[in-house]
């Protein structure tokens, strides 16, 4: 049985009038009259009981119209579902992101301006160690991974710039460089210990700058944890330079790093040809306001 005969069915149903529901249809009578007998044989029952003046339902007719009534309204949910999605306006995007990304909060702005213009689609977010995201993005786990380059990522994974900052240092309250505003010369942290945080390149870039080999301990999982042991005397770190506003942790100052900035930033990564409608409008709402920022700058 296809979807018009159920059409056909609960048309005659409501009219009990041959005539008035082959017009609704936009078909001939007769043609309707030969449908209901079809659907009848298939069934091996009458839905209908007919004379000369009346049309009314059979008690399996009655049983059926409750069950056709239903089928059709899902049918429409359905299509109205699926066109949703083919526009971009229905379904689930998952956001994997890299802790750092927060403290921006470039993250923020775009889901909530995209839940705002497209609030039939579910943005389930989760943070995610920055190494895992590609791996996760490969394997459809994620739709699109937020990550702080420099990070190695296959062909198929296309990225769109997010943010710009630069890398500075983070240094106890009481470490003797806390206590000058100038900003740090990195040869002048040759002899610190360091505590790597997920993104290790502006560690490693102070290190070549200063000319010397770092003494590091291993990250101990998020930015705050980083900050954490700073505070406490031990160590310092080489963070992105948001923190400065985002971060006020009690007993850790922050510094400038001397000489040519050191640059960091956020990327949003996604799988090249992504068919999903939902996750190209992330995108490119994510593409346009970077444009937008890049022509403000210039």
């Amino acid at each position: 049985m296809e979807r018009r005969h159920l059409q056909y069915f609960v048309a005659l149903s409501e009219a009990l009038h041959f005539g008035r529901a082959a017009e609704k249809l936009g078909i001939a009578t007769p043609t309707l009259t030969v449908q209901i007998k079809d659907i009848e044989r298939r069934i091996g029952a009458e839905l209908f009981k007919r004379d000369s003046r009346t049309v009314s339902l059979t008690p399996v007719g009655e049983t059926l119209l409750h069950e056709a009534r239903s089928i059709l309204q899902k049918f429409a949910l359905a299509e109205d579902l699926a066109r949703r999605v083919g526009r971009g306006e229905s379904g689930r995007i998952e956001v994997g992101f890299v802790g750092s990304a927060v403290h921006t909060g470039v993250l923020q702005h775009h889901v909530w301006t995209f839940r705002e213009q497209v609030p039939g689609v579910e943005l389930l977010l989760t943070e995610r160690p920055m190494h895992s995201i590609p791996g996760l993005l490969q394997e459809g786990a994620l739709d699109i991974g937020v990550v702080r380059p420099p990070l190695d990522f296959p062909d198929t994974l296309e990225s769109v710039p997010l943010h710009v900052d630069e890398f500075c240092v983070a240094i106890s309250s009481r470490h003797s460089l806390a206590h000058t505003k100038s900003r740090v010369k990195p040869k002048e942290l040759s002899r610190e210990v360091f505590i790597l945080p997920e993104q290790s390149a502006g560690t490693w870039e102070v290190a070549r700058r200063g000319r010397f080999t770092p003494s590091c301990q291993p990250c101990p999982g998020s930015l705050i944890a980083v900050l954490g042991l700073v505070s406490i005397g031990n160590c310092i770190a080489i963070v992105p330079s948001v923190l400065m506003e985002s971060a006020l942790v009690p007993g850790v100052v922050y510094r400038g790093i001397a000489g040519p900035p050191i640059r960091s930033g956020l990327l949003a990564l996604y799988r090249s040809g992504d068919p999903s409608q939902a996750v190209q409008r992330l995108v490119a709402q994510m593409r346009g306001e970077h444009q937008r920022d890049e022509s403000d700058r210039s």
